[in-house]
């Protein structure tokens, strides 16, 4: 398997350039910019908030990096030391030097990065594929995860052609005139196409070359090995997976998880729905292994 990287220099001059004057624009606050050595290539982590209480790392979806979550740091910042990670081989500032394979390649590479930044325990939040390598990390690496924030994971069921159609459509919807996107962010179930400037910076993005795995479909012995605290959210109608036989799976497998069907909310449920991923981000279980935690919508 190859690595992720760019067509070329000018490509990726184009792109760094963006990335630079988006993150100018919309990041809230200070932070401190970390570029972190690992077997699979330097990381570039963002590091703001408190100097105490529970870390909280940021792991964004594929195609996306620690810009995806502008609107949550600083809320956030307020109660946790945060991390927001560019996940290798994703469009950002990291540069991947070594291919990842699989899942526990994913975990692999996660727990170098927290080793290096003196992170033992951390609570995880993931979105979409950044969930899928926040739970193996957990399968992985269980001693090292506090606990985990998963919001619409990817690997809870095997992809359709619904969500391949919801990505093509959001994909030419963001190319359009900005007058138009409300109405088509509406048509096609895609809110992310109404934030402006990390559209412009998706268009840097094309001259990207994405190599990492697909994220597998979990079993039930997999799913059944997560122990930390774990609060899974569902966007309603998610095009990623049938949310309902998704929920109806984890409450099955994860008897003291919290699992949440969030209304009005599709894939993109955390520009769906900010504040409330927000509230829930910040109102995470906090019970040990095995009690038994508020039970979701």
């Amino acid at each position: 398997m190859r690595i992720s990287e760019f067509r070329n220099a000018r490509a990726e001059s184009r792109f760094r350039a963006a990335y630079e004057r988006t993150f100018a624009s919309l990041w809230p606050g200070p932070k401190t910019a970390i570029d972190v050595p690992t077997a699979f290539g330097t990381t570039r982590v963002h590091r703001t908030g408190t100097e105490h209480g529970e870390p909280l790392v940021l792991l964004p979806g594929s195609g996306g990096n620690s810009l995806m979550w502008h609107r949550y740091v600083e809320a956030l910042a307020e109660r946790h030391p945060v991390i927001a990670v560019d996940t290798i081989g994703e469009p950002g500032a990291s540069v991947q030097t070594a291919p990842l394979h699989d899942g526990r390649d994913a975990a692999a590479w996660l727990d170098e990065l927290l080793t290096a930044l003196d992170t033992p325990s951390a609570r995880l939040v993931g979105c979409s594929y950044g969930g899928w390598i926040a739970i193996n990390h957990a399968i992985h690496h269980p001693d090292r995860v506090a606990g985990l924030t998963l919001l619409d994971p990817a690997g809870m069921a095997d992809l359709g052609w619904r969500f391949y159609a919801w990505v093509i459509a959001g994909g030419l919807a963001g190319l359009a005139p900005r007058a138009l996107r409300p109405r088509l962010a509406r048509v096609v179930g895609n809110s992310t196409i109404l934030e402006t400037e990390l559209m412009a910076l998706m268009k840097a993005t094309m001259g990207f070359r994405r190599r990492l795995p697909l994220a597998h479909t979990f079993t039930d012995e997999e799913l059944g090995r997560l122990h930390a605290p774990t609060h899974v959210l569902l966007g309603e109608r998610s095009a990623l997976h049938d949310s309902r036989a998704v929920s109806a799976r984890l409450r099955e497998l994860l008897p003291t998880a919290r699992i949440e069907l969030v209304p009005d909310a599709g894939h993109a449920l955390t520009t769906d729905q900010p504040e409330l991923i927000t509230a829930r981000i910040l109102d995470a279980p906090a019970h040990k292994n095995g009690a038994t935690p508020r039970s979701g919508a």
